[in-house]
């Protein structure tokens, strides 16, 4: 829902200082990493129970992910490689996040943890639906809690310190939203789809194609079998 409609505006407000870090020869997949550094950072302070400054680190980490986009496309590096890479980082910096809180509140009471890990499973098939739905041509974007979502309650639950109450919030919106992606989904691939044109290969410069040899020798083939028996005879018993 953030990503749909504020998105846009953010990554325009940001567009100066990624500009700023392009000039400095800071490239995209460099910030993912930094990103999903801050992450682990972020992870052992809740871990180990120092809320405060683990907000600033999950900040950190998800203004690292808007702006390692800004800087992809602000200089034409933007290629299915780092989106690739991108997309690996954010869901091993999802797991990251809710394993130190699933730590952190292991203190607090032996159920508590389970938790967390419903919605870390929960999050990873919102982003497994979106990526299937992709693969097959069908749009799968939107929902009441997706990956900026994910961030903002985190890091309100972790500066209030009302993180429980917030992962229930997360885990039935989180749900709601995987309900709401595999129906819309479903239906979108009920339909049929076009088929992709077919474009033929051309033959390698410099060497005939097999397929052409094979059709020239099989023609060959049926022109002589074709010949008169008689003729093929006369010509046997000439010396």
């Amino acid at each position: 829902m953030l990503d749909r409609r504020w998105r846009s505006s953010v990554e325009q407000t940001l567009g100066p200082l990624g500009a700023a870090l392009r000039r400095l020869g800071v490239s995209a997949d460099a910030l993912t990493v930094f990103g999903l550094l801050c992450s682990v950072v972020a992870a052992v302070l809740i871990a180990s129970g120092h809320l405060g400054w683990a907000v600033v680190a999950v900040v950190t980490a998800g203004v690292s992910d808007l702006l390692d986009g800004v800087i992809a496309r602000g200089s034409g590096q933007a290629s299915p490689r780092g989106a690739f890479f991108d997309s690996v980082a954010d869901r091993v910096s999802d797991a990251l996040l809710l394993g130190g809180v699933a730590w952190h509140l292991a203190g607090e009471g032996s159920h508590l943890p389970v938790l967390a890990f419903a919605v870390g499973a929960a999050s990873m098939l919102v982003s497994y639906e979106r990526a299937k739905a992709e693969s097959i041509g069908v749009a799968a974007r939107g929902g009441l809690m997706e990956r900026a979502e994910r961030f903002v309650f985190l890091s309100v639950g972790l500066a209030f310190g009302v993180l429980v109450p917030v992962l229930w919030v997360m885990l039935v919106l989180t749900l709601f939203t995987v309900v709401d992606r595999f129906r819309r989904v479903y239906r979108a691939a009920d339909r049929p789809q076009r088929p992709h044109p077919r474009v033929p290969r051309a033959p390698r410069a410099g060497r005939p194609a097999l397929r052409d040899w094979w059709s020239s020798r099989r023609i060959d083939r049926t022109a002589g079998r074709d010949r008169p028996r008689h003729r093929i005879a006369r010509r046997a018993r000439r010396p």
